[in-house]
């Protein structure tokens, strides 16, 4: 069984109430291309030991199924368990940090643990200059969604 972990973070200009809700099952469908998730609960609301399923996303090679193992919005931090069957087992965690009124610092970690070779293969090329990028990517996304927003904001605001 192998295991890897890595952690980068990145600032972003938006005021840490508007972003860290972004970081759920529903408020990922706003700003990642491609996220669709399953509800098996029946609310959107996010919890600790709330459970919804997705396809082939992040990292993945088989189905998933997403447990929160802790939500701490009190202190902007959520932390998911990411089970795919018989493949591997990940951890993301995302902590939010306020910087001033309108500046917030995202740290993100990613752990996986290995349950088969081909995870296990997978583990040992996962570097943390890949993950470094995958998670400047997030940034991208995040910026460009703030920006589309505001887009909106502001032709709402000139009708």
């Amino acid at each position: 069984m192998s295991t890897v972990k890595h952690t980068a973070d990145f600032q972003i200009r938006q005021p840490i109430q508007r972003l860290f809700p972004l970081f759920s099952a529903e408020g990922e469908k706003l700003w990642v291309p491609g996220w669709e998730y399953e509800n098996v609960m029946g609310s959107t609301d996010l919890h600790e030991d709330y459970i919804f399923l997705t396809k082939n996303h992040d990292h993945a090679s088989t189905d998933a199924i997403w447990l929160t193992k802790r939500y701490r919005p009190e202190s902007h931090f959520v932390q998911f368990y990411k089970v795919e069957p018989k493949d591997k087992v990940g951890i993301i965690t995302v902590q939010c940090k306020k910087i001033g009124d309108t500046q917030t610092q995202v740290v993100v970690s990613y752990e996986y643990i290995g349950l088969s070779r081909k995870s296990n293969e997978f583990i040992e090329k996962f570097t943390s200059s890949e993950f470094k990028e995958f998670i400047s990517q997030w940034k991208s996304l995040l910026v460009n969604y703030f920006e589309r927003h505001a887009d909106k904001t502001i032709q709402q605001t000139n009708r």
